[in-house]
């Protein structure tokens, strides 16, 4: 059986990734990438007016992490809803936690995806800089940007350590601290080794 690919992309918040994911989406044309992110479709659940959404709701006023199964389910339900026969895809913010992490093996065995981490490399005083301009609604606090540098480096750096060593990944470690079509061209011949 034809493996797909998975291109997980991975960064500090304001590190370009979803810019990356339309640009890898649109260099591959012919391998029918769909980028998939977790952001949107989590802000459409909390903005619900089930019991689970209020919840979820309360902890991102609070600045806090969900629980895994909620990112489990998230990712879970893109997938299941997204996966064609032929469908490549990238994901972009997922996984945050080594429990998710785990999760997203047994789904990359269950749709025999070859898989290649994309990790953009930025430090915090630059990825900070990048989110106060970006002005999104989330981003407009000075004590949530520093939140999101600390649960980078608490929760998701252990994610990078163990892709970067584990044989059934490639990795890819860029340096994200270059103009958008620096780092696209960097990703880009990297990726053609790769796919």
């Amino acid at each position: 059986m034809n493996k797909n690919h998975l291109i997980i992309l991975l960064g500090r918040s304001g590190s370009g990734k979803g810019t990356q994911a339309e640009l890898i989406q649109e260099n591959y044309l012919d391998k029918d990438f769909q980028h998939l992110t977790t952001g949107g479709n989590f802000r459409e659940f909390i903005s619900g007016d089930t019991k689970s959404a209020a919840l979820a709701r309360e902890i991102v006023n609070k600045g806090g992490l969900m629980p895994e199964f909620l990112a489990v389910w998230n990712w879970s339900n893109i997938f299941i809803n997204s996966v064609g026969e032929n469908t490549n895809i990238i994901l972009d913010g997922a996984p945050r936690r080594l429990a998710e992490m785990h999760a997203l093996a047994s789904a990359v065995d269950f749709y025999n995806f070859k898989t290649i981490v994309v990790y953009i490399d930025v430090s915090k005083d630059w990825a900070m800089e990048r989110l106060a301009e970006r002005g999104r609604e989330d981003d407009k606090n000075d004590v949530e940007i520093k939140r999101k540098m600390e649960w980078f480096d608490s929760d998701v750096m252990p994610v990078i350590e163990w892709y970067s060593e584990d044989p059934n990944s490639k990795f890819i470690h860029i340096n994200g601290e270059k103009s958008v079509e620096e780092v696209a061209d960097e990703i880009r011949v990297k990726l053609d080794k790769l796919i």
